[in-house]
């Protein structure tokens, strides 16, 4: 990461989802990784969410979300495997369809190299994923403590940082909705 210090960091506000069945606020550990991460970096914990896996109300949630003007970012996590549980995918390519918006496939690729130093051969049943809607990012991470510490630590936290060089998502922003 290549911080310029001379460039002012600029918070956005980024709402938080976790796709489960089974975990509750008490142990929503990938999800806790990520608020303590996104709000350590100084930005702001617009909302979060525990949802069950369930691909329309996935959909609408993040189409409230696309319409919010106080929400920037959603970043997911969970729903993003193989079983037919797993609908996080599903309810994004809906989210395109909807709002016209676009995947950012360079984010799923990036992140299965990155997943594959930690968890080897394993990373081909992630279906990782970013989308951008109306102007607002939406990056689907899987479920696991290991797969948001990648996902943050090793593309968000440099990507959604508006002093990272040669560039970042942050001073996209103000273009997004350009056609």
């Amino acid at each position: 990461m290549a911080i310029d210090e001379t460039r002012v960091f600029k918070p956005i506000n980024i709402a938080l989802l976790t796709m489960s069945d089974t975990r509750t606020a008490e142990n929503d550990t990938s999800g806790d990784i990520l608020a303590e991460r996104i709000t350590s970096k100084g930005h702001k914990l617009a909302s979060r969410a525990i949802l069950r896996e369930d691909a329309i109300l996935l959909a609408g949630t993040l189409a409230d979300l696309v319409r919010d003007p106080d929400v920037d970012c959603v970043i997911s996590t969970g729903g993003t495997g193989l079983t037919g549980r797993d609908v996080t995918p599903e309810a994004l390519a809906h989210v395109i369809a909807t709002f016209a918006g676009r995947e950012i496939p360079g984010f799923g690729e990036l992140f299965r190299w990155i997943s594959y130093t930690t968890i080897g051969t394993s990373t081909v049943q992630s279906r990782a994923m970013a989308v951008v809607a109306e102007g607002t990012y939406i990056f689907a991470l899987p479920g696991s403590n290991g797969a948001v510490k990648d996902g943050w630590d090793r593309i968000l936290d440099e990507q959604l940082d508006s002093r990272n060089r040669p560039c970042n998502f942050i001073e996209l922003m103000p273009r997004l909705k350009e056609v």
